[in-house]
């Protein structure tokens, strides 16, 4: 790799300040950066190191996601060639993924592991290969007017955001909503670590409702022509209030926890969240505080509902511990709302911030039956509130402070 250093050594003098390329600083400096480890270090005599910084925190999220995408490849393919192999009326030639799949001498066999996550593949790498151009061209776009680097932030965003999509979502959209998010939700407050909200909750929410039809309903959680098969939540919020828990007999708990069900390509499995909510705590990049927060607040709302009960509502039948498995919950609560720059600072204001996310998730679940989902605006309404979370902590501390020094 000494040559490539070498390389592009001899590149730098045209892209530093007043070299020929100046503007274009930030493009070179992230390929640099990529490959190899900044070189920069305190010119003082006092030089502190530290075994972190935000290339390897991100890294580590990066590779927390890695159970999730996989879970993504393997259910989007797998619900697919369930619907395809349980129905003769759907055309799955039509696209060219079918072309490529049937190409490569795989057939619609739901029993096939290799299959199914070949089949989510195809699905799967074309959002997240148009979340990363887009995205990353309005990063460079905006580093290269600022006179600043790119940041590794977005490829966390970058791979967040294709998770909580539906694997028919159009490609078009895919790119209009993280430019959203990009620009809107972040780089318009000053860039990474200036935002105060997620970007890639921020993309979704965009285009939940701007396009609802192509995020939501009943047929656009299986990448299979003409089928129509609704989430767990959304069966159970359409369901007679009689009928109860029996909404989704064809789904158990287990089938749940490990994501066989539909919805959004990589929010379906609470294992692959869990795998990466370990992986976060030992590594202290992720809050273990919110984590359990959210968990807690959402326990004590749906047992809040589940003691009630209701004669005209059916989502006051579902059980507590069902709210955890079942849509993007434990996606949300690992990785979305233990958001570094977007969530809660303090101690205290960390358990707060995880117990109003668990909690607006279940009321939003629960009373509002158009949107049976909840942990997005959920997360959303966190982060708004995140700053007077901490402020109120903040004061309270001092409060008590001056109260000890006074006696």
């Amino acid at each position: 790799m000494k040559p490539l250093r070498n390389i592009l050594d001899r590149m730098h003098p045209l892209f530093k300040k007043g070299g020929r390329y100046e503007k274009f600083y930030a493009l070179y400096e992230a390929g640099d950066t990529f490959l190899y480890t900044p070189g920069e270090v305190t010119p003082g005599p006092s030089h502190v190191r530290d075994g972190i910084d935000l290339k390897r925190m991100m890294t580590l999220v990066v590779v927390a996601l890695i159970p999730c995408v996989l879970m993504a490849f393997y259910n989007t393919g797998y619900q697919a060639n369930l619907a395809i192999a349980s129905s003769d009326a759907i055309n799955v030639f039509s696209s060219w993924r079918g072309s490529i799949y049937t190409g490569l001498g795989f057939s619609y066999d739901p029993t096939s592991f290799v299959g199914n996550v070949v089949h989510g593949m195809l699905y799967f790498l074309p959002v997240y290969i148009v979340t990363m151009t887009v995205g990353g061209m309005c990063e460079a776009v905006f580093s290269m007017v600022r006179g600043h680097e790119i940041n590794e932030g977005f490829l966390v965003s970058g791979l967040l955001f294709p998770l909580t999509l539906p694997p028919t979502i159009p490609l078009w959209q895919v790119g209009i909503g993280i430019a959203f998010g990009v620009v809107i939700g972040k780089e318009v407050f000053g860039g990474t670590g200036k935002n105060f909200l997620n970007p890639a909750l921020t993309a979704r929410a965009f285009l939940y409702f701007a396009y609802p039809a192509q995020i939501s309903g009943n047929f656009v959680w299986t990448a299979a022509d003409g089928f129509s098969g609704a989430t767990p939540l959304g069966a159970l919020a359409a369901a007679p209030v009689a009928e109860g828990m029996k909404a989704i007999t064809d789904v158990s708990f287990l089938q749940a926890f490990l994501g066989q069900m539909q919805g959004s390509m990589g929010e379906t499995s609470t294992l692959a969240c869990l795998i990466g909510a370990v992986i976060l705590i030992a590594t202290g990049v992720g809050s273990w505080q919110i984590m359990v927060a959210c968990v807690l607040g959402a326990l004590g709302m749906a047992g809040v509902f589940s003691v009630f009960g209701s004669d005209t509502n059916p989502m006051f039948a579902m059980p507590p511990l069902w709210h955890l498995v079942v849509g993007g919950f434990a996606f949300g609560a690992v990785f979305m709302a233990t958001d570094p720059v977007s969530a809660a600072q303090t101690a205290v204001g960390k358990w707060i911030y995880g117990v109003l996310i668990g909690i607006m998730t279940v009321l939003i679940r629960v009373i509002n039956p158009a949107y049976p989902e909840g942990i997005m605006l959920a997360i959303l309404f966190g982060n708004v509130m995140a700053p007077l979370i901490d402020y109120y902590v903040v004061q309270a501390n001092i409060k008590r402070r001056l109260a000890r020094n006074a006696a």
